[in-house]
């Protein structure tokens, strides 16, 4: 096909049609997240612009060579591994759903493989970090208990940040040391809430909550657990915001609330946590994603080795 016949057709395109059926469908049947849909419509946004200038507009028109030079489209503009395996998933789920419904009987992704991934670990602080954070002074304010209680359930409970926001008053247990999280997928599942984690949200639900809560605009008082300086659930960004600043306080720059999630389940690991009783915590679907967190440094494993082996130091 001439490169570029596309430019001038209308986006109202077969192709364009069956990703926002697939859309729905994650939505709806799947239950996925706002965000997560966004980034799906992303990818795929960016897949349909690159088949239209090739001058594909219907799914029978896709071969696996198109999908292949997508692949080299988005590895030439400077995309990560991750983006890539990430734009390469959302494009071959949509045509899994377009097999799966009758749209079309081209299945150009069949056998085609995600590029592999780039071996990166997930950040983590060490313990020594995570204790400079938390054990800091916070401000004297409803404010400063706020953050005190997220930086500690972030990295007590190991909550994604959308999990954190997402609290209730009804999801927190803390005489049975438990909170109710709602994942990916909303799937719900029990995550322990105890120690110093369990006595920073017990700290700020006994009264600066309260303080907070009554700034609310709205005649109806917010449901959620962690309030914003006008009564309303705190952000994403506002989590993002916390970390920073504590963070860098700290000594630590850039600190993500991801960051501490992952050093929870780092730390959880090397206290000898049960990998598949990790699994459950985090909330992850696969164990291959938990797995990710066995990582030791060869420094360590030397050592465990060393101290280990009774043969090991003749």
């Amino acid at each position: 096909m001439e490169h570029g016949a596309a430019h001038g057709r209308p986006a109202d395109t077969q192709i364009a049609r069956a990703a926002d059926s697939y859309l729905s469908y994650l939505s709806v049947e799947r239950g996925l997240s706002e965000n997560t849909i966004a980034g799906y419509r992303r990818d795929l946004s960016s897949y349909i612009a690159f088949l239209l200038d090739e001058g594909i507009d219907r799914l029978d028109g896709i071969d696996r060579a198109d999908v292949e030079a997508f692949v080299c489209a988005k590895r030439d503009g400077g995309y990560s591994s991750a983006s890539i395996e990430r734009a390469l998933s959302a494009v071959k789920g949509f045509h899994r759903f377009a097999i799966r419904e009758g749209l079309t009987e081209t299945h150009p992704t069949a056998s085609l493989r995600l590029p592999r991934r780039e071996d990166r670990l997930p950040a983590v602080i060490s313990i020594e970090q995570a204790r400079a954070l938390l054990d800091q002074p916070f401000a004297p304010t409803a404010a400063g208990a706020r953050d005190r209680a997220t930086l500690e359930v972030l990295y007590g409970c190991g909550l994604r940040v959308s999990e954190l926001i997402g609290l209730d008053v009804r999801d927190l247990h803390l005489d049975e040391e438990f909170l109710h999280a709602l994942g990916k997928g909303s799937k719900e599942r029990l995550v322990p809430i105890t120690g110093t984690a369990a006595a920073a949200m017990e700290a700020y639900m006994s009264g600066p909550r309260s303080e907070l809560a009554a700034h609310a605009r709205r005649a109806s008082p917010s449901p959620a657990v962690l309030l914003n300086k006008n009564g309303g659930r705190l952000s994403r960004q506002a989590v993002h915001a916390c970390c920073e600043r504590w963070g860098r306080i700290a000594g630590i720059d850039g600190l993500h609330p991801h960051t501490l999630r992952h050093s929870f389940a780092t730390h959880m690991l090397a206290g000898g946590a049960d990998l598949r009783v990790l699994q459950e915590i985090l909330g992850h679907a696969s164990i291959t994603t938990t797995q990710l967190y066995t990582h030791l440094d060869r420094a360590q494993i030397t050592e465990i080795y060393l101290g280990a082996h009774p043969r090991a130091r003749l």
